[in-house]
């Protein structure tokens, strides 16, 4: 079946979501805001969303930090300029550079699967959370 509507082209391939890889060369364009919900705490930044073992993973380092899964939303790097309203404590770099963001709480890290296993790592990971604490 053919569409000329770009949507229904995208549903008919299951994609859900997409994002533009470089909205800046579209002249005029603004990228949405976004808010956080009041509950998030934690803002896990990475080229990668964690899932399976690794999501697994990070909810032992939540629980660790007094928090849970529901206290964290993931943001791609380049997402992040589009931050706007939010009530975030932590902002977890992990495999990408680091910002600071007034009266939050910054750690960095390498990957997830840089981390579980490595005890340097995780060491490192963990400083830096008391640290901070």
């Amino acid at each position: 079946m053919k569409s000329n509507n770009s949507s229904a082209f995208l549903a008919e391939m299951d994609i859900q979501e997409w994002h533009l890889a470089h909205p800046e060369k579209l002249q005029g364009y603004q990228q949405p805001e976004i808010s956080l919900e009041d509950s998030v705490k934690l803002l896990l930044v990475s080229p990668q969303v964690p899932s399976g073992h690794y999501a697994e993973f990070l909810q032992k380092v939540l629980k660790a930090m007094k928090l849970d899964l529901d206290d964290c939303r993931h943001l791609y790097p380049n997402q992040l300029q589009q931050l706007g309203a939010h009530s975030l404590q932590w902002l977890w770099f992990s495999d990408c550079a680091s910002q600071p963001l007034d009266d939050v709480k910054v750690i960095a890290s390498p990957a997830l699967s840089e981390i579980d296993g490595h005890n340097q790592n995780r060491r490192q990971l963990w400083n830096q959370i008391q640290a901070n604490a």
